[in-house]
């Protein structure tokens, strides 16, 4: 059997340019090499995985190479990158500080700096793993550090920078490391796929990557896992399998369940990935991450920051385009609250699936919402610019004014007739037209007739003054202050309370519950409690109280006051004596004995 080499080792990066993910680091490290600006001390820090070693050996491999070419990377034909590449230089010396932690092994390292090199210009130390050193080892450690012989170069690599000393970190030049992309990770997949003659899909490498979290090694690890699954063929089916990782297609048919408001499904979907052994948790937290895709996908400037393949890019767009914004918004609120309470949740099961009930409902509340908000527009819209059709007859009036006029007169045979038109030339803006003549002549006598146009003027001012009370009160229509008593409003609160209940929310229902409210001036509702831990419940649904309470109340100036009770009960220590009187007080007989026997009390 031939002997096999992993991955991760077998296209470890051996120069510069094949370091995957480090672009900044490489270049700083070429320049200095290049300007023979060397520090005397490096420290390579960050997460596992991203190249720290490797990057260290290439920096030993370069300084001493003796035909460094025009890109600043080592020839490979030298005798000294021979005896490196071979595992034979004596200029490169590695400690694993995580078995070598004593004092002793850091003063053989420190005796060992004073020989110079046989062959290069420097002897290189890479320390691994430098945090494990023991406290006393960094002490001894510190003056070799400061000033080390011009020939001498230290490495140092750590993942846990924190936990070494200052006096270290500021003898050394730091370098960060960051985490590798995932579409970095893909490509380098891709690469050893083709070298090794394996076909594999692009959204398999990917959930590769993902699966990865940044680390490069673990990549290659589980790409070497994979293949010794399924052979050399990678198929995104054969990764899901194998990782036990919830397949995209899932959170897409979950979401499209939610988006359709279909219950049954959603909970029928979240059965099937129970059943195909999922954890409930794993589920609430890929489906946060999918609703932060989607909500990704709703700007172009915004889709880099989405790490899938193109294929599965296409999906996210075509999802997001029917996915509203608000939906998505206070469905990540739910997905959240439904992470921080999964594990201190009895029921898990349960937990998610009240979750899954929610995020079906958010269209229908939203939808709910927004038809009040039209009927308010339109009740509003009505009474600003319809005004009801005013038709004045005013010929029987006439009449009447007529025969008072005659009777008045006392005379009929020369009275001059009176001709009365009343019509509307819009319903809008009614007019009334009133043809007559200004007096009514008499012999003898002069005759005017003020009454129609007191009537017709006070017409116009009625219906001026109908308007102005109509647009008054449309424009006041969110501000109705209706008077209610105490008991109404115990009565409102409790129903609200009720609700809560049915809700599933017992600790604000028996927060609500404990106590009653209590009408204050200008409609100030004041209510206490007992703690700032039922103050911050009553402050999650205080908007949706107050909106309860001004809708069935017909007010919409009443203000919600919340109380902490802060008054203690004092328990005063009792003396003998007060504790005599009390005990007299609900026996007599005592008082009695003590008389008798002529008891003494100490007080």
């Amino acid at each position: 059997m031939d002997n096999f080499v992993v991955s991760a080792r077998k296209y470890r990066p051996a120069t510069f340019n094949t370091v995957v993910g480090q672009a900044s680091i490489t270049t700083t490290l070429k320049n200095a090499i290049k300007n023979h600006h060397l520090a005397q001390a490096f420290l390579f820090c960050g997460p596992r995985g991203v190249g720290k070693t490797t990057c260290a050996r290439i920096l030993a491999k370069t300084i001493n190479c003796q035909n460094i070419d025009s890109n600043t990377e080592a020839c490979d034909k030298c005798e000294s990158c021979k005896s490196f590449n071979s595992g034979q230089s004596l200029n490169v010396y590695e400690l694993d500080a995580a078995s070598n932690n004593s004092v002793d092994d850091i003063r053989n390292l420190v005796d060992q700096v004073r020989f110079a090199p046989q062959l290069g210009n420097y002897k290189i130390y890479i320390i691994d793993e430098v945090h494990m050193l023991s406290q006393a080892a960094f002490n001894a450690f510190l003056k070799t550090l400061e000033e080390p012989p011009k020939h001498a170069i230290f490495i140092l690599a750590t993942t846990e920078k924190h936990k070494i000393i200052p006096t270290i970190l500021s003898r050394c030049q730091i370098f960060d490391f960051n985490r590798i992309q995932v579409e970095d990770i893909a490509n380098h997949l891709a690469f050893i796929a083709k070298s090794e003659n394996i076909t594999a899909d692009a959204d398999a490498l990917h959930i590769i990557a993902q699966k990865a979290d940044g680390a490069l090694r673990d990549a290659c690890s589980i790409f070497d896992q994979i293949v010794s699954f399924a052979g050399n063929n990678l198929t995104y089916k054969s990764v899901i399998d194998n990782l036990n990782i919830l397949d995209y297609d899932y959170y897409f048919k979950v979401a499209d369940a939610l988006l359709t408001e279909n219950i049954p499904a959603s909970l029928l979907l979240f059965n099937e990935i129970l059943n195909n052994g999922f954890d409930g948790h794993n589920f609430i937290t890929g489906l946060g991450e999918h609703f932060r895709n989607l909500l990704v996908c709703k700007d172009n400037s915004t889709l880099q920051l989405l790490e899938v393949s193109a294929n599965i890019k296409d999906k996210y767009k075509e999802q997001s385009s029917k996915s509203p914004l608000p939906f998505l918004l206070k469905g990540l609120g739910i997905i959240n609250r439904c992470d921080t309470q999964y594990k201190s949740s009895k029921n898990h099961r349960l937990q998610v699936e009240l979750a899954l009930l929610q995020l079906c409902s958010i269209n229908s509340i939203e939808g709910e919402k927004k038809n009040d908000e039209i009927k308010i527009k339109v009740k509003t819209q009505h009474t600003k610019d319809v005004i009801p059709e005013i038709k004045i007859d005013i010929s029987n009036t006439a009449e009447k004014l007529s025969d008072s006029v005659t009777t008045t007169v006392q005379s009929s045979t020369s009275a001059q007739p009176t001709s009365i038109n009343s019509h509307t030339t819009n319903a809008s803006s009614p007019v009334i037209s009133v043809n007559q003549p200004s007096t009514i002549k008499k012999p003898g006598l002069k005759t005017s007739s003020p009454s129609i146009n007191q009537f017709i003027s006070s017409t116009k001012t009625e219906n001026k003054k109908t308007q102005n009370e109509n647009n008054e009160d449309s424009t006041n229509f969110e501000k109705r202050s209706e008077l209610f008593t105490q008991e109404f409003l115990e009565k409102m609160w409790t129903n609200y309370a009720k609700q809560m209940q049915q809700n599933g929310k017992f600790n604000l229902y028996s927060t609500l519950s404990f106590r009653k409210p209590l009408l204050k001036e200008n409609f100030t509702v004041e209510f206490t409690i007992e703690n700032m831990v039922q103050q911050e419940a009553l402050e999650q649904e205080k908007m949706d109280l107050l909106t309860f309470l001004r809708k069935e109340l017909n007010n919409y100036n009443i203000n919600l006051k919340t109380i902490i009770n802060t008054v203690e009960s004092e328990r005063k220590p009792y003396t003998n004596g007060d504790k005599f009187k009390r005990m007299a007080e609900k026996n007599p007989a005592i008082n009695k004995l003590k008389q008798q026997f002529d008891l003494d009390i100490d007080t």
